[in-house]
């Protein structure tokens, strides 16, 4: 995997996808912290998701945005669309995404949605198989996107033609 710079990447934006509260229940009582979990992208094929953990709420999400831009990933798109469907796996959370028509928008719900629209996916279809935990929902998904070649890449592995592969 290449890891991209965030630095060379411009209008970053950054979605909260959810904050939880999480507590340790100590001597002295119960601890109370805030977990944070947000998405990351260009709206330009680089999309990156992190987790942040803190006794306050901003100071969670600002943890989680800095984990989040690095480990972004580059997903590689036709036009509006993702190239082929995938399925994406991480503990109970399977996700499939297919390629939609152009102007069909996005059809995935929350924590899909967020890593789409930041990755720079306008047309896709995508349906929740397994856990509908965010987190889980969310490494799902970006593994499902990084499973995805586009046809130069398959034809170089191959040692053929893009015409060859596409038929």
């Amino acid at each position: 995997m290449v890891h991209i710079n965030p630095n060379t990447l411009e209008n970053i934006e950054e979605r909260v996808v959810t904050i939880n509260r999480v507590t340790k229940v100590v001597k002295g009582g119960r601890r109370l912290r805030f977990s944070a979990l947000v998405v990351v992208g260009d709206k330009n094929g680089h999309v990156g998701f992190g987790t942040g953990k803190a006794q306050e709420v901003p100071e969670a999400i600002r943890k989680a945005i800095e984990d989040a831009k690095k480990n972004l990933i580059e997903v590689p798109l036709t036009g509006t669309t993702i190239p082929h469907e995938a399925i994406g796996e991480f503990c109970g959370g399977r996700v499939l995404i297919k390629p939609a028509p152009a102007g069909s928008g996005v059809a995935a719900g929350g924590p899909v949605r967020a890593v789409m629209e930041l990755a720079g996916v306008a047309d896709v279809t995508s349906k929740s198989l397994g856990s509908n935990t965010p987190i889980n929902m969310v490494r799902a998904t970006v593994e499902g996107l990084k499973q995805l070649k586009v046809a130069e890449e398959v034809a170089a592995l191959r040692g053929k033609s893009v015409e060859e592969i596409l038929g």
